[in-house]
């Protein structure tokens, strides 16, 4: 199943192209062109508002710059969206209102649960494309999700690369230990089963799952099975910060001397460093280029310069940097949205902004 799973994923959203579709000549907007409207179910508040917030800055910060550039084929481009708090009812709700006004071509989808609910009336709906903040395994299925895309590995994927890796760091012949750790959400659940199968065919013994809710928990309880089980390494899924940091801290006050590891939400370079200390020897699953990486390229230099424009006060920037970009990828130069061309694309030409992974 997982190696199923595995090659129907690699038909992924790359960022490639987007340059050469978007960018070509760079037109003036035309006064009288309809906007290509851009929507947005955006958690700016509740648990995962951290993220909400830079994803909110990467869309404005591309749009902008797209404006800047000409638009899409000369139409002037529109960024629309609502709060969503990260929950799904909310989010089908703008899905819905903004729908409803603005038509638009494109739409960020704020988490695995909304982009499952929607996908009937997307699909009905035929002229939208949509990716957003899920990684979810289930968005790879071209049959059930045709207008919607993820921009890099999915959930099952990523567990996949973590554990071969855990797989060659047994010594004397012992494989190590794993324990996994997750959130109690659909985003949470979505790579455990793959990820125990895939565990298995590597010989890797999962000694422990653990379950929490996101955000700032009481985790003494699940810190104490850990501890009786001593896993050479923990993955955690399903967070964006709290409480991967309340884990490791504990686990070090009592010294064990498990590696943490995780998946692409926990393994930005402002949540590590926000984890402090206790983060050192984290490792994690990351598609896309650090904004202080060395790497470079047209999309990557455009954006970064776009950035320090818009906020020169904010240093480093995360993950929103991309955002703007797959929100718009597989818009053609008219600004239709066609179902399954982000499925099609590769990752050549990326402009910088994505890795290879």
């Amino acid at each position: 199943m997982f190696r199923n799973i595995l090659k129907k994923g690699r038909r992924l959203a790359g960022l490639g192209s987007l340059v050469a579709a978007l960018t070509v000549a760079a037109p003036a907007m035309a006064q009288d062109k309809e906007p290509v409207v851009f929507g947005g179910s955006i958690p700016l508040s509740g648990v995962f508002a951290f993220a909400g917030i830079h994803i909110h800055a990467g869309l404005t910060d591309y749009t902008n710059w797209i404006n800047s550039q000409g638009g899409i084929n000369g139409h002037p481009v529109e960024y629309v969206m609502e709060d969503t708090a990260y929950e799904v009812d909310r989010s089908v709700a703008a899905f819905k209102k903004i729908s409803g006004s603005s038509s638009p071509a494109t739409y960020y989808g704020d988490s695995t649960g909304f982009m499952k609910a929607i996908a009937s009336e997307l699909n009905s709906q035929g002229d939208t494309l949509m990716s957003g903040a899920s990684f979810a395994t289930a968005l790879t299925d071209n049959e059930q999700y045709p207008y919607q895309f993820i921009p890099g590995p999915n959930y099952s994927q990523m567990f996949g690369i973590i554990l071969e890796y855990i797989a060659t760091q047994g010594e004397g012949g012992d494989m190590p230990t794993v324990a996994f750790v997750y959130s109690d959400t659909e985003f949470g659940k979505d790579p455990i089963e793959n990820g125990k199968a895939r565990a298995g065919e590597l010989g890797i013994d999962v000694v422990e799952e653990i379950v929490t809710k996101p955000g700032s928990v009481d985790v003494s309880a699940e810190v104490l099975k850990l501890r009786r089980v001593r896993p050479d390494y923990v993955v955690f899924h399903g967070y964006v910060l709290s409480p991967i940091n309340e884990f490791m801290v504990q686990m070090r006050q009592m010294g064990l001397d498990t590696q943490f590891m995780g998946t692409f939400w926990s393994s930005d370079k402002l949540i590590i460093d926000k984890m402090g200390a206790d983060a050192d020897g984290y490792m994690g699953v990351m598609p896309y280029n650090y904004y202080d990486s060395e790497e470079s390229g047209p999309m990557l230099d455009a954006l970064r310069a776009q950035a320090e424009k818009s906020d020169p006060e904010a240093g480093y920037r995360s993950y929103r940097l991309h955002a703007g970009v797959v929100q718009c990828h597989g818009l053609d130069r008219s600004g239709q949205a066609h179902a399954r061309c982000g499925k099609r694309t590769d990752r050549r030409q990326h402009g910088g902004v994505s890795c290879i992974y």
